[in-house]
């Protein structure tokens, strides 16, 4: 097909095709690549449209299944962005329970004695910030502060121990 011809097709059928992909996309800029794949795929096979036809009816089509096809690949691209995620997190969790009892101790231990305080009441017994405030004769915002700030230590910490990053 010759680019002149090319053009005014896709001139004459540009604003047609984009109402099409506006429906199947999320962003208008999504809309113009489908759009865009679309007229290379009736460009490519142009040949194949059977000039006994209207062509409208064939020119849509192409463009629907334009869009499924990119609809098909974003949703292969989220699962496998998840399968990635989620095999972090495995990863991160593996690492962490092998951490001996001992050895979290030993990480619990390197925290200030007013944070592994808190942290230990709050986290390990269960304790509200109302009742450590009361248990150790500090405000109920001292004790969420150094909950907040005894949860950011260790978290350093075990980046350190791992030196690994798991923010």
């Amino acid at each position: 097909m010759h680019r002149a011809s090319q053009k005014l097709l896709y001139q004459k059928f540009y604003s047609y095709g984009m109402s099409i992909c506006l429906r199947y996309a999320d962003t208008r800029d999504d809309a113009a690549v489908i759009l865009n794949d679309g007229f290379m795929k009736i460009f490519k096979n142009i040949s194949q449209f059977d000039l006994s036809k209207s062509f409208k009816p064939w020119f849509r089509k192409v463009m629907i299944n334009t869009a499924i096809n990119h609809y098909h690949e974003k949703q292969r691209q989220i699962q496998a962005e998840e399968l990635e995620k989620a095999d972090k997190e495995a990863n991160v969790e593996k690492i962490i329970s092998g951490i001996s009892y001992d050895e979290i101790i030993s990480l619990l231990q390197k925290l200030s004695p007013a944070y592994r305080t808190v942290f230990n009441l709050h986290v390990i017994e269960g304790y509200t910030h109302e009742e450590i405030a009361s248990m150790l004769g500090i405000s109920v915002g001292t004790s969420k502060s150094n909950l907040s700030k005894a949860k950011e230590a260790l978290r350093k910490i075990l980046s350190d121990f791992f030196e690994v990053d798991y923010v």
